[in-house]
């Protein structure tokens, strides 16, 4: 049975309608128009052809999406991680939060929750094994993937609606009006925030929220805790020693 990214359409079909020629075609509109723009019926039409011809090689505008990304994949320098457990699960997280990055038109994508091509499995398959290598068992390691996938792919797509809300707004953020007219006595915090919520909130902070993350993964699955000089302790829970002394110290 052939796989949905190896067909090549019927004998006799002009080389024009090729899978390859219209995963081209549609690279050339995500870039020249943007991702809203991209149809089955607007490809065809970049192609002097029918939606329904193209369903020959193509079999919706989900498998183009990710044939697209499958293919955006392939090209990506594929790195050298480092050896070190703990250090290798971060920069394949890193990885996987650069790839998508990558491509303008993700937030289409995140839909499908997971990735799913294999030539992005490697990714998938690095997070893991550098889970299972930090002390989580295979199940938890899947679980960390889960977390770091959802981080990710959450934090990309609220990046993305922004700069696209940002891109067509003219007039000034109504939510820095709204925080900054707030009660100062029911909402102290966020009045104080004020007008400054628009800069704090676009930094980009993702690689001190994944190393947060990871920290927490590892803490929650190991019992790990990642000290500031990036020495590992193990929980007083996980070895039993210290909690028993704290159970049976008198002043607590």
């Amino acid at each position: 049975m052939e796989s949905r990214g190896q067909r090549s359409g019927r004998t006799g079909r002009p080389p024009r309608l090729s899978q390859e020629a219209i995963l081209v075609a549609a690279q050339r509109i995500l870039d020249t128009e943007g991702p809203e723009r991209l149809s089955m019926r607007r490809l065809a039409r970049e192609m002097s052809s029918t939606a329904m011809a193209l369903y020959h090689h193509v079999q919706d505008k989900d498998e183009l999406l990710l044939l697209l990304l499958d293919a955006h994949v392939r090209r990506y320098p594929r790195p050298v991680l480092p050896s070190e457990p703990r250090t290798r699960l971060l920069a394949a997280a890193q990885v996987l939060h650069d790839l998508l990055a990558d491509c303008s038109w993700i937030v289409e994508v995140l839909s499908f929750d997971d990735f799913v091509s294999e030539s992005s499995l490697w990714v998938v398959e690095s997070i893991v094994d550098a889970a299972v290598e930090c002390g989580m068992a295979l199940e938890d390691a899947v679980y960390a993937y889960r977390v770091i996938w959802h981080y990710t792919t959450g934090e990309l797509a609220i990046r993305v609606s922004r700069e696209r809300v940002r891109a067509r707004a003219e007039r000034p953020e109504y939510r820095e009006h709204a925080l900054e007219s707030l009660d100062s006595v029911d909402f102290p915090r966020l009045n104080a925030v004020g007008r400054r919520w628009a800069g704090l909130t676009a930094r980009d902070d993702h690689r001190t929220g994944l190393e947060a993350v990871v920290a927490g993964l590892l803490e929650q699955k190991t019992g790990r805790v990642e000290k500031q000089d990036g020495v590992a302790e193990w929980q007083a829970e996980a070895v039993g020693v210290t909690a028993h002394v704290v159970q049976a110290c008198p002043c607590c």
